[in-house]
């Protein structure tokens, strides 16, 4: 075997290897983010019509977030949340629509003292993601519903499932026990049932 022979099958090899590492190093980023954002990962690649993009999308708000200091609240302000949050649930009945419109202002209220910097509704829910995965589609959803409020009468009973949507992304960011991705599917028997399906207009701001 001449020299020019060995050289060029060290080549090879070394190529070869370096494949290997690149794909297995591919494959272990792709799993570690499809197990962190959950949901979120298929939604993002789906959106983006790109596994790469997607991924360097997710890489980037977890980076993003590394510059902010994220933390759980203290027990005591867990529970003056809580009943804030009961207070915004009994008015339901009567005054669905600033009813969302203080759900939405709470949330807000304690994703800021979690530590998490509201920007533009996109950005915050993206920050959201990282920690938050199973619960973000849930403060989408809520959203999507005030907006059409802002141009159109939305009926009670969306009303009502903005607050069920607003109440699983307080409960996770709270640290409830009960797993986030169960949340949307409990009774939601605590909500009034007046005026089901009765045109309302609810104008949460962001």
């Amino acid at each position: 075997m001449t020299t020019e022979t060995i050289v060029i099958l060290i080549l090879v090899a070394a190529i070869a290897v370096g494949a290997l590492v690149w794909y297995v190093a591919r494959r272990q980023r792709s799993q570690r983010l499809r197990e962190r954002f959950g949901p979120e990962y298929d939604r993002t690649v789906s959106t983006m019509r790109s596994q790469d993009r997607a991924e360097a999308e997710l890489s980037r708000r977890e980076k993003r977030l590394r510059n902010y200091t994220i933390v759980a609240l203290p027990a005591a302000e867990q529970v003056r949340y809580r009943e804030e949050w009961r207070a915004v649930q009994a008015h339901f009945v009567d005054r669905p629509e600033s009813a969302v419109a203080d759900a939405h202002r709470l949330v807000e209220e304690v994703m800021r003292r979690c530590g998490y910097p509201l920007a533009d509704f996109e950005q915050s829910a993206a920050d959201l993601s990282v920690d938050h995965p199973h619960v973000v589609e849930n403060y989408r959803a809520a959203n999507r519903i005030a907006q059409r409020g802002k141009a159109a009468a939305v009926s009670t009973e969306e009303l009502r499932e903005a607050l069920v949507h607003y109440r699983a992304l307080f409960e996770d960011l709270l640290g409830s026990d009960e797993p986030s991705r169960d949340k949307h599917k409990r009774d939601k028997s605590w909500l009034g049932k007046r005026g089901k399906g009765k045109p309302s207009t609810a104008q949460p701001s962001h």
